[in-house]
């Protein structure tokens, strides 16, 4: 038997935000079964809680394991390797995640692996499940743009744990932005995919919205300076609702002004690594139809393929978290993160277990590292 079919099926936790998931994948990646709950409750508050997500994360494992479990067909004696998010994102969340999957390899006397949250995302698109009929997973090395609410980066992905880090974000992450623009409009939490609505309704030329970091030097982002410009369009407004097509001008003009700054960004990174074969897409934010398509009209005038995983693939999910891990066995990984410590913040080129230690002024087991952020 070989240590790829000794170490499957796999069960993935994920708990980095506010999804609570678990997935059950075998030894060539196909999902046996699969459970997302999303938590409703941070919608009324404008964004997550993390206290608030990490007690959900724990009132809920035990049901979404269980379940998930059942749609595979398994118990869980049948499971060879558990997996979880172990960083980056809100430590409460991560502690519950990973320290649930350990209890259970604990009891069931079976290896764990802690898996990178961003790793996850950039190794998707070679995920079976990702990928449709006509499509073929990317080879090494490819291009990888991660978009979502807590993260925003170019990543060039050389091999299975060979990533290197192009230029990420200064400020904002662009779904922080979209998140919060939207909230500026009277659109809610999450507001992506509301502000992606509204702005079908406007014309992305209505405003002079600024291109940040538009034309220089890198593959950095920056969206703080365009939240802030939106917000004085709004100003003159005052306590009064905006008026409809005002709403959608802004919507629309914001989302032009944000696929610009990605598609410089993006032609710049493609400078850097010439020698990529795909140009890939991963995060909540890559479900924007209007930034999807800019990206693979550059892509194909380059001549490479474009990928993007389906939305429920896009955002937090455990399958990503199942694939990676089994993409570091192909590599001859040796599961053994048992004393991994989860990390709020776990650049992507460090995989040693961290030990965090406590500040003179802050209790080791208090709860105030809850409220660390993500990365």
């Amino acid at each position: 038997m070989s240590d790829i079919a000794r170490l499957t099926p796999i069960l993935a936790i994920e708990t980095s935000c506010d999804d609570t998931a678990c997935a059950i994948l075998d030894a060539h990646g196909a999902l046996l079964g699969e459970s997302v709950l999303s938590q409703e409750d941070h919608a009324a508050l404008g964004g997550v809680v993390p206290e608030l997500a990490a007690r959900a994360h724990l009132k809920a494992l035990p049901e979404l394991v269980e379940l998930t479990l059942q749609r595979a067909g398994l118990e869980l004696k049948d499971i060879a390797l558990f997996a979880a998010t172990t960083g980056p994102g809100l430590i409460g969340g991560l502690i519950v995640g990973s320290s649930y999957a350990k209890g259970l390899a604990m009891a069931c006397g079976k290896p764990f692996m802690g898996i990178n949250h961003i790793e996850g995302h950039i190794l998707t698109p070679r995920l079976p499940a990702a990928l449709r009929p006509d499509e073929t997973a990317p080879s090494f090395p490819y291009l990888a743009l991660l978009v979502s609410g807590g993260h925003c980066q170019c990543i060039a992905v050389e091999d299975t744990g060979q990533y290197r880090r192009l230029g990420g974000t200064i400020d904002d992450s662009a779904g922080e932005a979209f998140d919060k623009v939207a909230k500026m409009l009277g659109l809610g939490w999450p507001g992506g995919p509301a502000l992606e609505k509204l702005a079908q309704e406007g014309n992305p030329q209505a405003y002079s919205l600024p291109r940040p970091l538009k034309g220089r030097p890198g593959c950095d982002f920056s969206f703080s300076g365009l939240k802030t410009a939106v917000s004085r369009h709004i100003e003159p407004y005052g306590r009064d609702a905006l008026p409809r097509q005002v709403a959608a001008d802004l919507a629309a003009s914001f989302q032009q002004a944000v696929t610009d700054v990605m598609a410089d960004r993006i032609l710049n990174a493609l400078a850097m690594v010439p020698q990529v074969t795909s140009l890939v897409v991963a995060g909540g934010v890559a479900a924007n139809t209007v930034l999807r398509q800019r990206l693979e009209d550059i892509a194909h005038q380059h001549g490479i393929t474009f990928l993007a995983p389906p939305l429920r693939l896009c955002t937090d999910n455990a399958a990503m978290i199942g694939w990676a891990a089994l993409e570091r066995l192909k590599q001859g990984e040796i599961p053994n993160d048992i004393a991994l410590a989860p990390r709020p913040r776990w650049p992507l080129n460090e995989r040693q277990p961290y030990q965090p230690q406590p500040s003179p002024d802050m209790p080791s087991s208090g709860h105030a590292s809850l409220m660390e952020p993500s990365a």
